[in-house]
């Protein structure tokens, strides 16, 4: 990757220097191992969801990396989660489901609920900046999810309109080209410091947001404050704050 790190700015600076917003959902936006967790006590009690979700996430990344070695052609996220739930239901006693069941299961991640903050947040934030979805999610996940969940924002983008499952470079310089901005006039903003790494070696700039639970109280992140980025806020309320919204 050629695009140099962009140098540190005063937060003055980064403030009117910044025109795009662009967010992390799972896990930055949405509570994905708390609704699992929730809807797996409502439809199939039996089952531990803690452990049910997990399993599920833990699946994600090699997934991915099978389409990004070329191993799998490009398909979307709904189909990798179909992919690795048929792989898991017979593990935790779900064999049994019938196809309308897995169906409806799988869809979960359309349904997952926002943290507390980010709806407030997103809000605050769209008044001074455009604010946009930049995740790993299919066009009719994020889509379903933001109707039912009110989030705000002032545009969907996907790794389904790049075909670039992040951290790919296209992923994030493609949020720049959809605005025809560069790369530093775009911000990142994730709750993992992988997904900001990778934007930042396209020139974006970076806030990361803590969420500390994301996995649950039985696996508490790390949420320590990392040098190269170029905000750290608890949570998007936060994170207008330090932008002036």
């Amino acid at each position: 990757m050629d695009t140099p790190h962009p140098s540190p700015l005063s937060n003055e600076v980064l403030k009117a220097d910044t025109h795009v917003l662009a967010f992390d959902v799972f896990g930055t936006v949405v509570d994905w191992h708390g609704s699992i967790v929730r809807e797996m006590q409502a439809l199939y009690p039996a089952v531990d969801g803690n452990a049910f979700a997990l399993a599920w996430r833990a699946g994600y990344q090699p997934a991915m990396q099978r389409v990004r070695s070329g191993e799998l052609g490009w398909i979307r996220i709904d189909e990798l989660h179909r992919i690795i739930l048929n792989g898991l239901l017979a593990q935790f006693g779900l064999a049994h489901l019938n196809e309308a069941e897995r169906v409806h299961l799988n869809r979960v991640w359309h349904r997952l609920d926002a943290w507390p903050d980010s709806v407030a947040g997103l809000q605050r934030l769209k008044k001074k900046f455009t604010i946009c979805s930049l995740s790993n999610g299919n066009l009719g996940l994020l889509t379903n999810m933001a109707k039912r969940a009110g989030l705000p924002w002032d545009c969907v983008l996907s790794a389904e309109v790049f075909r670039a499952y992040k951290p790919d470079p296209y992923a994030y310089l493609g949020v720049a080209q959809v605005f025809d901005l560069p790369p530093h006039q775009v911000m990142l903003c994730a709750a993992h410091q992988d997904d900001l790494v990778g934007a930042r070696a396209c020139g974006l700039r970076t806030a990361y947001i803590e969420r500390p639970m994301e996995f649950g109280a039985g696996q508490v992140k790390d949420v320590s404050p990392h040098p190269d980025n170029d905000l750290h806020a608890h949570d998007i309320c936060a994170l207008a704050d330090l932008l002036g919204c």
